[in-house]
């Protein structure tokens, strides 16, 4: 990554790092041919010159080949994770810049190597480029800042998680979801409440937000395991193609994305094939289609062969957090069942413990 030095941003004791990775946002409009180009950070205040304003120093790093964020994989997300380690104890907060199609699963998966961290580290980006005239780069950008460098009476960071801000909501990472591709409210979190709302002032919910940490000491490997795989269920799927994706060579989960609350077809072949699968010790993470909700199984009878086989509840899970949670479980040297337990309970707020 490079170092870009911001000027006239030193205004603070409190330091946010600000990581650029690619994505709408930091796209600028070239002068001749009016194409969309990488923007250049070390003239960030020509452009948004609010930023002199903000109560913080600010430094950049970006990647020296900023990525589509459809190229997102393992690899750039331990690197963006070794990148805040690198230089957890020099900055405050963290900022993320990164396209919103793979956004969720970024958070998510940086929510699991990271987790129990008690700086913020605010995932953004945008629906339209900061050289646009009417665009939502330079609140979302702004305002990230603002949140990742904001303390409470104590000194302590109000939002010691890994989330998500977007259109005057800040949600928390591993719970969002990109639900729109032409509004500028492109994230919602059906099963988790927002952990603050922003308008004339940023409006914080405490008690939806992880309590702070007193000590950040990073206890698992900063690894992760893609041989995960995702068999949805659709009416008249075939025996064939649930086999080939539960027997696919070196698959060691698959999430089932099932109907409503975890339901799946009763015929014999369906559960055998399944079981036959757990029984090779195949992980299968049970996660709803349905964008709210949760996994539910045994309330109905289609649901009660899963639970009687072996299949893994993900109660009300998003499947961007149950893919990364199964990449980040299966990277860290563990038992098979140490993953079976690890995966029904909540890691970083990813589930709703029950009561």
């Amino acid at each position: 990554m490079k170092t870009i030095e911001i000027p006239h941003t030193q205004n603070s004791k409190n330091k946010v790092l600000l990581i650029y990775t690619g994505g709408t946002l930091g796209m600028g409009y070239a002068s001749q041919s009016k194409n969309l180009v990488p923007f250049d950070f070390s003239q960030i205040l020509d452009n948004i010159p609010e930023l002199q304003n903000l109560a913080c120093s600010l430094q950049v790093r970006a990647f020296d080949n900023p990525i589509d964020s459809s190229n997102v994989n393992k690899n750039i997300w331990i690197k963006i994770a070794q990148e805040i380690l690198d230089n957890y104890q020099e900055f405050d907060g963290f900022v993320v810049l990164h396209g919103t199609d793979t956004m969720a699963f970024s958070a998510s998966a940086l929510s699991f190597l990271l987790r129990g961290i008690n700086k913020p580290v605010i995932f953004t980006g945008a629906q339209l480029p900061i050289g646009a005239i009417r665009n939502d780069a330079r609140r979302n950008l702004v305002t990230s800042i603002e949140i990742a460098s904001t303390k409470n009476l104590q000194g302590k960071a109000k939002v010691p998680e890994i989330a998500i801000f977007f259109n005057e909501v800040l949600l928390r990472g591993n719970r969002a979801k990109k639900m729109e591709s032409s509004h500028f409210d492109a994230f919602k979190s059906e099963n988790y409440p927002p952990l603050a709302r922003v308008g004339i002032q940023v409006q914080y919910f405490t008690n939806e937000i992880l309590p702070y940490q007193s000590s950040f000491l990073p206890n698992m490997l900063l690894e992760m395991n893609e041989n995960v795989g995702v068999l949805k269920l659709f009416p008249s799927i075939s025996k064939n193609i649930v086999e080939t994706i539960l027997n696919a060579e070196n698959t060691e989960a698959v999430v089932l994305e099932t109907y409503g609350s975890g339901n799946a077809p009763t015929e014999k072949w369906f559960v055998q094939s399944l079981e036959k699968a757990i029984k090779n010790n195949l992980h299968v993470y049970n996660i709803s289609q349905c964008i709210g909700g949760q996994v539910q199984q045994g309330r109905y009878a289609t649901s009660q062969q899963l639970q009687d086989i072996g299949v893994i509840s993900g109660k009300d899970i998003t499947w961007e957090a149950g893919i990364t949670k199964l990449m980040y479980l299966l990277g860290q040297n563990l038992t098979h069942s140490q993953v079976r337990e690890l995966l029904s309970v909540s890691l970083a707020g990813e589930i709703t413990e029950e009561n």
